[in-house]
């Protein structure tokens, strides 16, 4: 017996969730208890970061100590900036460890990942091993390398006879930055591995299937497959490592305290010296100059990153 169903009426469609055009969705009521995590942390936010910027631009344009008596002196901080030596210097310095380091850690971080996703044995325990610098304090590790680089290379060098490594790298204003970038680079590595593991294990195995049916080599394979499919990724460990290390101050105050003299020193660290020694208006408007270009880099970020779907 051949059954027939009746069409749905317009009644029952709209019961079951189907609109006619042009009717528009109502609005859906907000539950209380997503304030109840909302507001606090708002709170929260605004007191402990939002408020104290605000306070330190606004002092940035007074001749403040950081207590007593001020008053405002309009650009006069911002424009000495730009002629105090130290700051340039730092500046400097900031940007081109950023660089280098940047570069280092994604071009190692990429093979590592690599190697790792590859058929070898014992590729879990490794990447276990490769990630524990990424738990260690920075202070810590900063430490242990000032050690090494200090003691146990010129000792090496001495046995080996190796002139230049003798002294210390750590006393020479011309190698010290090297040791700084090793230290940040074998710290920072860790985080950027574990993203481009995530990043070639969403490549779908067919694809290396037919590049190994048509022939392509393992490098081939890496510059013509994994690198292209993983832009994305690439993209997002650059500008977050470049933005992580511009505010580089734990590994250079317990490597070199930013010497030999001030060749290491970086623009967290002028400004965190500024303020113990009664230069809190002037440290702020560097703060501030400081702020904005990091707020430029997230934006080029976005410019960058907008309308991929490497993520």
């Amino acid at each position: 017996m051949t059954t027939t169903t009746a069409p749905a009426t317009t009644a029952t469609l709209v019961t079951q969730g189907t609109r006619r055009p042009g009717q528009t969705r109502s609005r859906r009521r907000v539950e209380p208890i997503y304030y109840l995590f909302l507001v606090p942390t708002l709170i929260l936010f605004t007191l402990a970061i939002t408020l104290p910027a605000v306070i330190g631009i606004f002092f940035s344009f007074t001749d403040s100590i950081g207590l007593g008596e001020w008053k405002f002196i309009g650009l006069t901080n911002y424009l000495a900036l730009w002629q105090d030596p130290l700051v340039v210097q730092s500046y400097l310095f900031t940007f081109g460890f950023s660089v280098v380091t940047v570069i280092l850690v994604n071009i190692i971080a990429l093979l590592l990942a690599v190697a790792l996703t590859s058929q070898i044995r014992l590729k879990t325990p490794l990447r276990t091993i490769f990630v524990i610098p990424m738990v260690i304090s920075a202070i810590v590790i900063s430490f242990v390398f000032k050690f090494l680089f200090s003691n146990s290379l010129p000792a090496f060098a001495d046995f080996t006879g190796i002139a230049w490594l003798q002294e210390s790298i750590l006393a020479n204003p011309d190698w010290a930055w090297v040791a700084i970038v090793i230290v940040t680079a074998w710290q920072a590595i860790p985080g950027a591995l574990l993203i481009y593991i995530a990043g070639i294990l969403s490549i779908p195995g067919e694809v290396y299937e037919a590049a190994d049916i048509d022939g392509a080599s393992k490098v081939q394979q890496l510059t013509r497959i994994t690198v292209p499919l993983m832009f994305g990724y690439i993209v997002i460990n650059v500008i977050l490592g470049f933005k992580g290390f511009l505010n580089a101050y734990d590994v250079i105050k317990g490597l070199t305290g930013g010497g030999p003299g001030t060749s290491t020193y970086s623009i967290a660290m002028t400004v965190v010296s500024g303020l113990t020694t009664g230069d809190y208006a002037y440290q702020m408007a560097n703060a501030t100059v400081f702020f904005v270009i990091t707020v430029l880099i997230a934006i080029v970020q976005l410019s960058i990153t907008r309308g991929r779907n490497a993520l």
